[in-house]
């Protein structure tokens, strides 16, 4: 696997590295020894997958407040997303700054997310499935989430006129982030 890191300290986008032959090919797409050696959480306890109808359904931005702040390994196994990741710890250098980075069926990518990063992903193809390993167990308690539309962080989404959850319509926007136990 490749790790690169991203421009948000901590997160990474991971390509797999295929041996392929006339049958298609083989990748490793975890592997506990590699990710402790690049430092990363190891230890995945709950895997989520999100099915999407329609291009252009947009999911987040969620995250997990403490004691249950969970790190996410996210994929895209059928179709494509727009997948943004936004720093919400406070102390960071890359704070309310954010990265995309395109996940499809056809390159195989993950993107690993740090506790403290918010994520979301907008759908580019009818039928788009994502799936999530999580380091943490879901907490309701702890679901927190902000804004898609936030002007603090300025996203431009690929597809304007999104189709949105009632509930990821009415987050807060960031200048509350701070104030929701991170």
């Amino acid at each position: 696997m490749i790790f690169t890191e991203t421009r948000l300290k901590g997160a990474y986008v991971i390509d797999i590295e295929p041996i392929e032959d006339k049958r298609g090919f083989f990748a490793r797409s975890f592997c506990r020894q590699e990710f402790e050696g690049q430092g990363l959480v190891s230890c995945f306890v709950q895997c989520n997958i999100s099915f999407n109808h329609k291009r252009g359904t947009l999911r987040g931005l969620h995250y997990q407040a403490s004691p249950h702040e969970e790190t996410k390994l996210v994929s895209c196994t059928a179709g494509s997303l727009y997948d943004v990741i936004v720093d919400l710890r406070p102390a960071s250098p890359t704070y309310c700054q954010w990265v995309t980075v395109e996940l499809t069926a056809e390159n195989h990518r993950l993107l690993y997310i740090p506790r403290g990063v918010a994520h979301g992903f907008q759908t580019l193809k009818d039928n788009s499935v994502v799936y999530y390993q999580m380091s943490e167990f879901y907490h309701p308690e702890c679901a927190r989430g902000v804004r898609w539309d936030d002007p603090a962080f300025m996203i431009s989404w690929p597809i304007t006129n999104p189709i949105i959850s009632d509930k990821d319509k009415l987050y807060s926007y960031c200048r509350t982030v701070e104030n929701q136990q991170l």
